[in-house]
């Protein structure tokens, strides 16, 4: 089981399941978002059973486009997940306790990171999107 929680824990979450595909993203809008160089996010994995602890009515969603948003804690203002079609997506990486049993993986948009910005790691970068899965 993995759980995370919010700066001030008022929300917790857990998951019964792993986690699967971590990311971080330079885009602008992510930057903005996590309040950092870049994201660091997961995917949950298909069959993962992701469940609201505490507080999920101090959660508060964002809408970033047609079918997705984030959800933020509404007392500290900690970004907690993705939210795809009404449903959690993904989770930060950031709140989760303890090893979230993934790493990052790829770097997405490094074309428009911050310039103060500089990419560790050995994860490959990508100037937008990765290719596609086959």
């Amino acid at each position: 089981m993995i759980t995370g929680s919010c700066f001030c824990a008022a929300i917790t979450w857990q998951l019964n399941g792993r986690l699967q595909d971590g990311r971080a993203c330079h885009c602008s809008r992510c930057r903005k978002a996590f309040s950092g160089a870049s994201s660091a996010y997961a995917e949950l994995t298909p069959g993962s059973r992701f469940q609201w602890i505490t507080g999920k009515e101090k959660l508060v969603i964002h809408a970033t486009g047609e079918e997705w948003g984030l959800g933020f804690c509404g007392v500290c203002g900690s970004t907690l997940c993705g939210i795809r079609r009404g449903e959690v997506h993904g989770v930060t990486l950031g709140c989760v306790e303890g090893d979230p049993g993934v790493a990052i993986e790829q770097h997405l948009f490094v074309g428009s990171k911050a310039p103060w910005d500089h990419i560790g790691g050995h994860a490959p970068q990508y100037l937008e999107h990765p290719p596609p899965r086959n």
